[in-house]
């Protein structure tokens, strides 16, 4: 029997090794367990998926294994981005919501996701408990999704709908619209296809968009996750044709990575900060910051500049989005390019992120350049890296052993001034940090650096390296 783990955002596994239909049904079945414990059962759940290999069909097995347990659910009729069902379950009153995606991975993965009653990913009591009510379950029972249907229980919804509207009440539409932007979008043959161009059509700004088709092989990328390696074709159409802004949305769009006017990335830890200081300075709101360890402390210098507080949490919106509840921040957000915004759900919304930085461009006729000078203004220069490293599962205790040494100085020939272990182990030195940490999602040793220049970031990740013996 497999052993179901959730990490930082849902569990995930190898399509056909792990994640196959009984496991599905097995995970469906143990959440149906946790639901009617905690009481939200009779709420019903919304079933979402994304463009992945088979993702309709684990779907389909979620809504019919839910339905033979007697609770009604609320599936998709079409594959939709993780911010729109994760709405969904607030618009319909839902007891949550079941996912079926990767998110990011490569193609060969495929997840779920559960997100409780408050529309957030579920926090390490909830996965905890998630995890022993699939672990009761040790073969699913029988279920059928056309008797689902007849009995009332599945009913098919169309998720767009109340989620554009509550886009249409956040962001100023019509601002962009007659901004006159000539903007580019790579869906990355995504969930994500589709949204930008439909909340922006009917003005003089045009929206161009690649990849909005559905490609589970994801054609052409290593993985659909918006970052520098994977844009390529986004980036030189850019850099050659021109254009205002390119935005690229993952898989499941919870995430964004933006394009400047040039054809540069810009790093997720600037965007975040970028939009961070628009709803500071430009919309004048006010609210703490929460964000995850490995993120700029240009956030920090914008915490001590505008007199909010600013928040450091593990990484993974499982500890990042309940802290946003908490303290009602503004923003909250992670180094991966996933942003959350107060008023809206506290989880990543990549499409909303992109309509922000949008919405600061139309307001103040600057380009994403000049919006990042503004940042480097106010906080001065940051440049970061961040390399992911396979290891052998061997490896991992000699490479904790190390990072557990005490009575380190220096890394790359830079001075250590103290360190902590928030979230794997992240050493600080002069306006910048080194940060080493196993990710929750994949088989990956993720090494960070932020620093005021990209020569400092490289010595710190070669030291590190170097250190690791990786």
């Amino acid at each position: 029997m497999t052993d179901i783990k959730f990490g930082t955002d849902g569990w995930r596994a190898l399509i056909a090794k792990d994640f196959t239909f009984e496991n599905v049904a097995r995970c469906a079945e143990g959440l149906c367990l946790h639901l009617k414990e905690v009481g939200t059962a009779e709420r019903g759940l919304v079933v979402g998926y994304d463009t992945r290999f088979l993702s309709p069909e684990f779907a389909e097995t979620v809504a019919a294994v839910c339905a033979a347990q007697g609770i009604k659910v609320f599936l998709a009729d079409k594959p939709a981005p993780t911010p729109v069902i994760s709405y969904n379950v607030l618009h319909r009153q839902a007891g949550g919501a079941a996912i079926i995606t990767a998110s990011h991975n490569a193609s060969q993965w495929n997840g779920f996701k559960f997100k409780p009653e408050y529309a957030g990913s579920a926090t390490q009591e909830i996965t905890d408990h998630l995890e022993r009510s699939i672990a009761q379950v040790p073969t699913a029972s029988a279920y059928n999704i056309a008797e689902g249907r007849d009995r009332g229980l599945i009913i098919d919804v169309d998720p767009s709908p109340p989620y554009l509207e509550r886009i249409a009440s956040l962001v100023d539409l019509d601002a962009i619209k007659d901004a006159g932007l000539n903007v580019v979008v790579d869906s990355m043959y995504g969930a994500g296809g589709g949204y930008l161009p439909t909340l922006l059509a009917g003005g003089k700004t045009v929206v161009r968009e690649l990849h909005g088709d559905r490609n589970p092989a994801f054609p052409g990328m290593e993985q659909p996750e918006p970052i520098a390696h994977n844009l390529t074709e986004i980036i030189a159409l850019i850099a050659s044709n021109g254009a205002s802004i390119g935005i690229a949305l993952d898989g499941d769009a919870d995430r964004v990575g933006i394009i400047d006017e040039q054809g540069r990335f810009i790093t997720t830890l600037d965007t975040f900060s970028i939009l961070a200081q628009y709803l500071l300075e430009q919309k004048q709101q006010r609210g703490a910051i929460v964000k995850g360890v490995t993120s700029s402390i240009a956030l920090n210098k914008l915490g001590e500049a505008y007199g909010v507080d600013v928040h450091e949490m593990r990484v993974g919106f499982k500890n990042i989005g309940p802290k946003m509840t908490e303290v009602d921040a503004l923003m909250g957000g992670e180094e991966s390019g996933g942003f959350a915004f107060r008023g809206h759900i506290p989880e990543r919304d990549g499409i909303l992120s992109g309509l922000y930085f949008l919405e600061y461009m139309a307001t103040t006729g600057d380009s994403p350049t000049q919006l990042a000078q503004r940042l480097t203004d106010k906080v001065g220069p940051h440049s970061f890296q961040r390399r992911d490293i396979s290891f052998q599962a061997a490896d991992r205790q000699r490479i904790l052993e190390t990072l557990d040494r005490p009575g380190l100085t220096e890394i790359g020939g830079v001075t250590v001034l103290d360190s902590d272990t928030i979230d794997g182990r992240r050493f600080h030195v002069e306006d910048g940090w080194l940060a080493v940490r196993f990710s929750g999602t994949e088989p990956l040793l993720r090494i960070y650096a932020e620093a005021a220049t990209p020569e400092m970031v490289t010595r710190l990740l070669d030291g590190a390296m170097a250190y690791l013996e990786v």
